[in-house]
């Protein structure tokens, strides 16, 4: 049972990591809203789906790569990815500031209870499902392939391809800048203000609306990336991509502790690496069986997550 796992250690892990990235990448749309509101944003598997169609669109229709298409190459190559990754993050930020003005601003000025609130994000996560699937007429979607998915080197045996390495870089520098914008930039203390104290928050000046938003395009941001390095390393999408791919990552920062922006870190590397260990012990059907198992032992033994104490101290 274990005998392709331990012949394929290593490159299981290097897929394991570049899975894990794109894990924490939208895990950090849960975990931002959650540190400031106190509230799941579950519509924000829908805004990494329609990140994914922000990234295909961009490739297919601004592009015009088809799947025939050669590869690119070169500055034409750089411009195509990064244009890709602008436009499924703008998509996304876009998408997530939308569902804040819909589902959240309106009911959070009348004061109404968090129930409301959770049924409106539901709701509005399945009306945006539902776009698409009209949209789409309910079939999966294909990425040309843009980047040739060269074998950089080999590491103990295991081949490194180009998108990996890509997916795992870059994602790792966005996560590095977010942070950064969190602890350092005047926004990101103001998050942390909101996310501490409310009341004394605007006490001292704080615009609440703007912080909130900001938080939510912050947080679709993120996700946008992540749907773009999936698209690079699966090239395929759907209109319910984002319910298997939202249930793992908020999984990841359930693991890690939700709220806590370095848990999502450690939880989404982690889930990433297990799922795929999972996968090739007792084979592909159980991925999503995984994830529902590692979600329930962390509510049954460690609700807080490996790094919820830091929920209790900075929230954020």
């Amino acid at each position: 049972m274990f005998a392709v796992l331990i012949d394929q250690f290593w490159s299981l892990t290097i897929a394991g990591i570049a899975l894990g990235f794109i894990y924490v990448l939208i895990s950090l749309g849960y975990t931002m809203v959650y540190g400031v509101l106190r509230m799941i944003n579950f519509a924000n598997s829908e805004i990494f789906m329609w990140g994914t169609f922000g990234t295909v669109i961009t490739s297919r229709d601004i592009f015009h790569y088809t799947q025939t298409s050669e590869p690119a190459t070169g500055g034409k190559l750089a411009l195509v990815l990064v244009t890709s990754l602008f436009m499924s993050m703008l998509v996304a930020g876009l998408t997530a500031v939308f569902v804040e003005f819909v589902a959240y601003r309106r009911l959070r000025m009348k004061g109404t209870n968090r129930l409301a609130t959770l049924i409106s994000a539901i709701g509005i996560s399945i009306a945006l499902q539902e776009v698409m699937r009209l949209l789409t007429d309910s079939r999966p979607v294909g990425s040309p392939r843009v980047l040739e998915k060269i074998i950089l080197t080999e590491v103990w045996g295991a081949n490194v391809r180009l998108d990996t390495v890509i997916t795992i870089i870059a994602a790792a520098l966005i996560f590095f800048v977010l942070e950064r914008f969190i602890k350092l930039s005047r926004m990101g203390k103001a998050i942390r203000a909101v996310s501490m104290n409310e009341d004394a928050a605007k006490l001292m000046g704080v615009n609440l609306n703007r912080v909130i938003t900001t938080t939510f395009l912050v947080g679709g941001l993120a996700t946008g990336a992540a749907g773009f390095f999936y698209i690079t390393v699966f090239e395929y999408t759907k209109f319910n991509i984002g319910f298997t791919m939202g249930m793992a990552a908020f999984t990841a920062a359930v693991l890690g502790g939700i709220g806590n922006i370095r848990g999502a870190f450690y939880g989404g590397l982690s889930l990433g690496l297990l799922e795929v260990y999972a996968s090739a012990v007792l084979g592909t059907q159980w991925k999503a069986v995984t994830v529902f198992i590692v979600l329930v032992l962390v509510l049954l033994f460690k609700p807080n997550g490996l790094f919820g104490e830091a929920v209790q101290t900075t929230r954020a």
